[in-house]
C-alpha cells in the first residue's frame, strides 16, 4: 500500500475557448496544466500563487467536481478520473472542501440544524436518522458555536461563524481529505487566526489531511507543513515549509517571499518587483511560463520547459538555473 493519501500525476484541466455563432473553439483556457505532487495522511500541503495561476481549479479538479482532461489522481490506491459517477458518489464521504465565501456557501432558506443534518444524511443509515439532532449539535459544539443556535439561519450569523458552520458541515461525514480553498481570504484578520486555529486543533484530534489554497503567504506558513508555489497553472517551487521560506530558489517563489512584511520596521528589506503581466492561461508561453518576467532568463528558458528537479529529499524546482547546461554560461 502507497504511504501517500493523495497522489496527483501530470494533471491537466483546459476549459475550451469558443467563439463565434456556432461556438466554434478556437483555443483551450489551460487552467491547470500538468500539476504533480504527494500527500500523506494527517498531512498540510499549502498551494500558493496569484490569482488565476489554477489554484483553486487544482482543488476541484482533485475532488472531480471539476473533471480533469487528463492526469492521474489517486485517492488511497483509488483512480478518480476514471471513476465511474456511482462510485465516485460512495466516495465523497471520503473527500470534503470548505469553501472561501462563507456567505455564499450555506443555503440562505435553511436553518443551520438542517444544513448540517443534510450533510450528515449523505452517509447515513436510517436507523440513524433518530439520532441526527445530537449529532449536529455536537458538531456545532466541536467547530466552537453554541449548540443553542442550531435553529437559526446562516444570516443570523457572523463571518468567522458562518466559516466554522461551514467547516462542521465538511467534518460531519469524518472526511479523510479535506481540500480548503482559500477558506480565511474572506474574514477580518483577528478571525482568520482563529479559524486557521480550529482548523489545527480538528486535524490533530480527527487525523485530517488538509490540502490548504491560498494566495497569502503568511497564512500558509501558518499552516502548512509542505507548501507548492504554482504560476500559470503548473509548480514551480515545492519544499517545506521551513526550507522554502529559509532558501527559496525558484525566482518567482524568491519575489514572492520578497513581498512578505517584516515585523521590525527598523530593518530592510530587498523587494524584487516582476516586470510585465502574468500572461494568458489561453496562450501560456512556450517553454518557462515565468520566462517573460524573470531577470534571471536564459535562451533556454524561452523553448523548453523545465522539468522538476529534485534539490534536496524535500525540495524540489522545475526551474533551468539549477541543472541546465546552459546555467554557467549566465
Amino acid at each position: 500500500m502507497s504511504e501517500y493519501l493523495l497522489v496527483v500525476e501530470d494533471l491537466k484541466t483546459y476549459f475550451p475557448l469558443k467563439k463565434g455563432l456556432f461556438g466554434q473553439k478556437t483555443g483551450d483556457i489551460k487552467a491547470v496544466d500538468g500539476v504533480s505532487f504527494q500527500l500523506r495522511q494527517g498531512e498540510t500541503l499549502g498551494i500558493v500563487g496569484e490569482s488565476g495561476c489554477g489554484k483553486s481549479t487544482t482543488g476541484r479538479s482533485i475532488l472531480q467536481l471539476v473533471r480533469p482532461s487528463s492526469g492521474s489522481v489517486r485517492f488511497g490506491g483509488e483512480e478518480l478520473i476514471s471513476m465511474p459517477h456511482a462510485k465516485l458518489r460512495s466516495m465523497r464521504n471520503q473527500m470534503q472542501i470548505i469553501f472561501q465565501d462563507p456567505y455564499a456557501s450555506l443555503n440562505p432558506r435553511l436553518t443551520i440544524a438542517t444544513i448540517l443534518a443534510e450533510a450528515l444524511s449523505v452517509g447515513a443509515r436510517q436507523e440513524e436518522t433518530n439520532e441526527m439532532r445530537e449529532r449536529v449539535l455536537a458538531l456545532l459544539q466541536l467547530v466552537g458555536l453554541n449548540p443553542n443556535h442550531a435553529d437559526r439561519y446562516p444570516h443570523e450569523f457572523s463571518g468567522g461563524q458562518r466559516q466554522r458552520i461551514g467547516i462542521a458541515r465538511a467534518i460531519a461525514v469524518k472526511p479523510k481529505l479535506i481540500v480548503a480553498d482559500e477558506p480565511v481570504s474572506a474574514l477580518d484578520v483577528s478571525i482568520q487566526a482563529q479559524i486557521l486555529n480550529l482548523m489545527q486543533d480538528l486535524q490533530d484530534d480527527l487525523g485530517l489531511t488538509y490540502l490548504f489554497i491560498s494566495h497569502d503567504l503568511g497564512v500558509i506558513k501558518h499552516i502548512s507543513d509542505r507548501i507548492a508555489v504554482m504560476y500559470l497553472g503548473r509548480i514551480v517551487e515545492i519544499a517545506d515549509k521551513k526550507r522554502l521560506f529559509q532558501q527559496p530558489l525558484h525566482p518567482y517563489t524568491q519575489a514572492l517571499m520578497s513581498a512578505v512584511p517584516i515585523p521590525n520596521p527598523n530593518q530592510k528589506k530587498d523587494r524584487i518587483v516582476l516586470g510585465g503581466d502574468v500572461p494568458s492561461p489561453a496562450n501560456p508561453p512556450v517553454g518557462c511560463a515565468f520566462h517573460p518576467r524573470c531577470s534571471q532568463a536564459m535562451e533556454i528558458c524561452k523553448r523548453v520547459r523545465p522539468q522538476e528537479l529534485a534539490i534536496e529529499r524535500n525540495h524540489a524546482v522545475a526551474c533551468h538555473l539549477y541543472g541546465s547546461p546552459e546555467r554557467s554560461d549566465h
